[in-house]
């Protein structure tokens, strides 16, 4: 097992009616910004709850953060941050407004341009240049409620980049589960596979001795695939529900990776389809991840088999067993609602390789995943094969 540090602060407070402790979790006598998405929280209730559990604090409001959060709309709030000397922010939404808010602690005292924090891959740690903030989880899907890593669009590059640190950890989390059941279908299916691919990020690599990391891993995936389907048509059951949270939370919040290779080509190639074609990115990873392990069959064949026996109960050879775990994912994508090719999307995808592979090539991004051994050329061959 690989040498780690673990080191997770968030203090997450998971269940029913949690709301109701809202108050006293939020430092006393903050001044607080209150940022959400597009506004589904007036709708279903959570606005009214949090306004009515701190009503004893200061609060401005920052609405409208899209997702995949604009950089362009988060300067906006980093504006407002520092008019009205705010020393907490409360997101209240999905991955996408919970990573914009991450953002803006760290945009609202950074020394520099905070493009920067995105284009250099920054990592913040010092906690005296961040702006504290709690989060009230909306949509499971990234586990961004208890991460310290975030991803925003910079909208006029059309750049999806990710960044991070040990100072971007919430301070806490509120995740109560019936909050999903007012969620569109198309969210829910998205939560359930970027939660499902978050896990073979961190597992489909290669065999090594974290075994306990391998199994923990293994049974988020099994959970997944027993929820996945009754989540999605009944929200209401409080057993998917919760279950379903509680895996997306688990699939990324640092556990499963420490000790072990991880890969993320697939999401550095997914956050380019997202930024190019507004393609949501669950769907994005849908689309590469099979044809990423396609064209890396030969590096990641033994883990393949691992998983295919572990989790489908494959039997064969090695081989046979690692490209039927392929066919059993993109089975499972396609139960999930997923389409899983880049034309399904969209027409103008002829140059999509190439674009990916200069821009790639811009950010001396040579080689990607476990081994560093997804070169430019294989990029190219996944991104041709996702057509």
């Amino acid at each position: 097992m690989l040498n780690f540090e673990l080191y997770n602060p968030t203090n997450l407070i998971f269940g029913k009616g949690q709301m109701a402790k809202l108050a006293s979790l939020v430092p006393k006598g903050a001044k607080i910004l209150l940022a959400y998405g597009g506004g589904s929280i007036f709708k279903n209730g959570i606005y009214d709850e949090v306004i009515k559990n701190l009503k004893d604090f200061e609060i401005i409001e920052f609405g409208g953060i899209e997702a995949n959060p604009h950089f362009e709309t988060l300067m906006k709030a980093v504006a407002i941050i520092k008019e009205q000397n705010i020393d907490f922010i409360l997101a209240v939404g999905g991955g996408s407004v919970i990573d914009g808010v991450k953002f803006m602690s760290a945009a609202a005292h950074f020394d520099g341009n905070p493009m920067e924090i995105l284009q250099k891959k920054l990592l913040i740690k010092d906690l005296s240049k961040v702006v504290p903030f709690g989060t009230i989880l909306t949509l499971p899907a990234t586990g961004s409620e208890m991460n310290s890593g975030a991803v925003v669009t910079i909208q006029s590059t059309q750049e999806k980049l990710a960044f991070g640190g040990s100072a971007l950890f919430p301070k806490f989390s509120i995740c109560d589960p019936t909050v999903i059941e007012s969620l569109p279908k198309r969210q829910l299916q998205n939560g359930v596979i970027d939660a499902y691919t978050h896990v073979l990020e961190q597992y489909l690599t290669y065999p090594h001795d974290g075994y306990l990391q391998d199994r923990i891993a293994e049974s988020i995936i099994q959970t997944l695939i027993q929820i996945g389907p009754g989540v999605v048509e009944n929200p209401k059951d409080y057993a998917l529900a919760s279950s379903f949270m509680w895996s997306c939370t688990m699939a990324l919040n640092g556990l499963i990776q420490k000790g072990v290779p991880s890969d993320w080509a697939t999401h550095m190639i997914g956050h380019e389809l997202t930024a190019l074609y507004g393609i949501d990115h669950a769907r994005t990873l849908a689309v590469v991840a099979p044809n990423l392990y396609r064209v890396m069959f030969e590096t990641k064949k033994g883990k393949l088999a691992q998983y295919g026996k572990r989790i489908f109960n494959l039997t064969g050879t090695e081989e046979e067993i690692a490209n039927e775990a392929i066919k059993k994912t993109v089975d499972f994508f396609h139960t999930m609602g997923m389409d899983t090719k880049l034309s399904d999307y969209t027409k103008d995808y002829d140059k999509t390789a190439d674009f990916i592979v200069d821009r790639f090539k811009e950010r001396g991004w040579l080689g990607l995943g476990e081994k560093q051994n997804i070169t430019l050329d294989k990029v190219k061959e996944i991104v041709e094969m996702s057509f």
